[in-house]
């Protein structure tokens, strides 16, 4: 049940990073974010936690 829970973060977490990425590098516009190459950065940090995230719950 934890396992699951920590996948489902882990999914939430890497699909949030991706739409961050993509509104950094001005793909989504629409926000405040659009066109901020921080915002990219910080959307990379964020999709890796949530691979790392998910590999360690995958293990067993």
């Amino acid at each position: 049940m934890v396992k699951t829970a920590l996948k489902i973060i882990a999914v939430l977490l890497f699909l949030s990073g991706l739409v961050w990425i993509f509104q950094g590098v001005g793909v989504l516009p629409g926000s405040y974010m659009s066109g901020d190459p921080q915002w990219a950065v910080n959307g990379t940090v964020t999709a890796l936690v949530g691979i790392i995230l998910f590999w360690a719950a995958s293990r067993k």
